[in-house]
């Protein structure tokens, strides 16, 4: 090889290097390397070990599809463990937002329209409690987020490679309980710094049910989805944590309606190892 082939070659590398980034090689990341890096982009182990956790802040409710409006309002998370409590609160009339409770193994949603009745969303979350009772459902912000203590929690993680979502190149991973179940799973995190960025759950119609479309009579055909997006980190004790949450609902029936809603949270403060009265986390 001469020298000036050689030169060739290094220079071509380096531009390949420049024209394919670094983090396109995440694709061919494994999911406890993903679980690695994404557990060091939040802080040390001494800090990310905490008990418990309490976020507040200002959130607001919209209407996308099937309506329209605004109105703002607060959000409490606590946390202690796998312990959670959701509160989503409004006053928009009859619909006063949404809570979410669960002590780790059995979850309670509460009704919270003027005659006690839950929302779609909070009938769907309470059928789909996995959400709560494995801690997904708020992301990082939960002191009990299974990425913590994967190999406790049983869980079974799949490497999905590189998703592209609104024109961004997202690291997929599909998060599969210890049960099985219906919904689809999946996190999203930044390539870059390994931020976890997203979570998408899915149900949809099964096409694969025993005895064909016969079998399929007069079965739901309603899709559903839940999307949550992180953003804006910031640092809190120590531990990089989204200030920015983006929860959306969308449902899809057969006949062609949909309707979504959406919380958009902005966080005032982030609260480590706080006492939290027992009380919070009573399923009712």
């Amino acid at each position: 090889m001469t020298v000036r082939l050689a030169r060739r070659i290094t220079v071509l590398l380096g531009l390949l290097t420049i024209i394919f980034p670094s983090y396109l090689l995440a694709s061919d990341v494994k999911p406890d390397e993903i679980v690695a890096k994404h557990l060091e982009s939040i802080g040390s182990p001494q800090l990310r070990n905490v008990k418990s956790r309490v976020v507040q802040g200002g959130s607001t409710y919209r209407v996308l599809v099937g309506g329209s409006g605004a109105i703002d309002g607060k959000y409490v998370f606590a946390s202690e463990g796998q312990k959670s409590d959701i509160l989503l609160k409004i006053n928009a009339g009859g619909f006063r937002g949404e809570q979410f409770i669960s002590d780790g193994n059995k979850s309670s949603v509460a009704g919270t329209y003027a005659d006690m009745t839950r929302s779609e969303f909070g009938n769907f979350v309470l059928t789909n409690d996995i959400v709560l009772r494995e801690s997904l459902l708020g992301g990082v912000w939960s002191s009990g987020w299974p990425l913590l203590d994967v190999e406790g929690r049983k869980a079974r993680l799949h490497a999905e490679g590189i998703k592209k979502v609104d024109g961004k190149e997202l690291l997929a991973l599909r998060y599969q309980p210890k049960k099985s179940i219906d919904l689809d799973i999946f996190l999203y995190f930044d390539p870059q710094n390994y931020h976890h960025v997203m979570t998408v759950y899915k149900l949809e119609p099964s096409t694969s049910v025993a005895g064909g479309e016969t079998a399929m009579a007069g079965k739901s055909t309603r899709r559903y989805r839940i999307e949550e997006r992180f953003s804006d980190f910031q640092t809190v004790d120590g531990l990089t944590l989204p200030a920015h949450y983006d929860l959306r609902y969308t449902l899809e029936d057969e006949s062609g309606f949909t309707k979504s809603i959406e919380w958009e949270v902005r966080a005032l403060s982030i609260l480590n190892n706080q006492s939290i009265d027992p009380r919070s986390f009573q399923v009712k």
